[in-house]
């Protein structure tokens, strides 16, 4: 695999799962989860998936786990197709590939010591004495940065943070090339949280890992993410590097999610992005936009054509605002409808 190759190439992700109802569970539809998502990881690295809950992010994730297998897409893991992999392939598929989820207590047996914990996976894929298990889990923990008496404790008698890098610790052991990061601070104190993004982006500098980060903290994004992916109702709308996304959204959805995140200072001024209704039900998207029954710049078209993500402004941006208008010669950003946004600090963007 070249350098810069893709640790993880998805395309054309889509995960449908059906609704069966009556006695015979008669197929009355699909909820469409994740619908036709392309994005790639590259070590040392980390992709950011964001956007509201029943958006996609979290079932994207259990489909990379290998948890939920996909209804169609390719993925592949260092250029190997993970539906074509041998039992052997799959092994090695998820020693490379962990996760760390959410609640980083009950995602802990609360009945097994540290030790035991951080170690099962090479108890599992490793054929170690006793004492280089011991070892291997002691080098863990100060990986973490967690004292070597944790070992013989329990995870109870642990605070939420230390957990949470017990949980780190665990997914650590088997040397992952990809680690699965499931709002791994959004269940811990925002004083704990700033620890553990600390050590997640130490432990990737150092051990050259790449992250899916799966998150609703957009103050995170930014600090964490190389590239940001925003998806709507299973759809992606904008993607694209970090910083460009979070200072200058283009998408109309994306700038309702970031003017609702709390400012980094108190005296910073944030645009107010209208957001009305609640989203959609996956189960009968709405046709053309699936944002545009709540966007404040809907046009006409919006509710007929599905835009295509174009290149604008360094990134990828899913918007009959930077769509060409058919039949209109070349493209022209639909500036009267850019104007409706009232963000200063918007840029229209060049030609995709």
């Amino acid at each position: 695999m070249a350098e810069n190759s893709p640790i993880l190439d998805v395309r054309g992700l889509k995960k449908f799962f059906p609704i069966r109802r009556g006695f015979l569970r008669t197929l009355v539809g699909h909820i469409r989860a994740v619908d036709d998502v392309s994005f790639d990881v590259r070590s040392g690295e980390t992709l950011a998936l964001v956007g509201e809950s029943g958006c996609g992010k979290t079932t994207t994730a259990k489909v990379v786990l290998g948890l939920e297998a996909p209804t169609s897409g390719t993925l592949r893991f260092e250029g190997a197709d993970l539906q074509t992999l041998d039992a052997a392939g799959r092994r090695r598929y998820r020693r490379s590939v962990q996760a760390v989820f959410q609640d980083p207590f009950a995602s802990l047996n609360p009945r097994m010591r540290v030790g035991a914990i951080i170690t099962e996976p090479l108890v599992v894929h490793e054929q170690l004495g006793r004492g280089q298990v011991r070892e291997h889990g002691l080098r863990l923990l100060d990986l973490v940065g967690l004292p070597e008496r944790s070992i013989d404790l329990f995870p109870h008698e642990f605070s939420g943070g230390q957990r949470q890098r017990i949980a780190i610790a665990r997914a650590l052991a088997l040397e992952p090339k990809l680690i699965v990061l499931d709002e791994p601070v959004s269940a811990l104190d925002v004083s704990i949280r700033a620890q553990i993004l600390n050590l997640l982006r130490d432990l990737q500098a150092r051990l050259g890992l790449a992250y899916l980060f799966i998150t609703h903290d957009l103050a995170a994004v930014a600090y964490m993410s190389h590239t940001v992916a925003v998806m709507y109702l299973g759809k992606l709308v904008e993607f694209g590097p970090a910083r460009a996304v979070a200072t200058e959204p283009q998408h109309p959805y994306t700038r309702a999610l970031f003017a609702a995140a709390l400012p980094s200072h108190p005296d910073e001024r944030r645009e107010d992005v209208p957001l009305a209704g609640e989203v959609p039900s996956p189960l009968a998207p709405p046709p053309g936009c699936r944002f545009h029954t709540r966007c404040s710049a809907v046009m006409e078209r919006c509710s007929r054509e599905e835009p295509p993500l174009v290149h604008t402004d360094g990134r990828l941006v899913a918007c009959h605002l930077y769509s060409p208008t058919p039949g209109a010669g070349p493209w022209q950003p639909q500036r009267a409808a850019l104007g409706s946004l009232t963000s200063p600090s918007f840029t229209t963007g060049g030609n995709p």
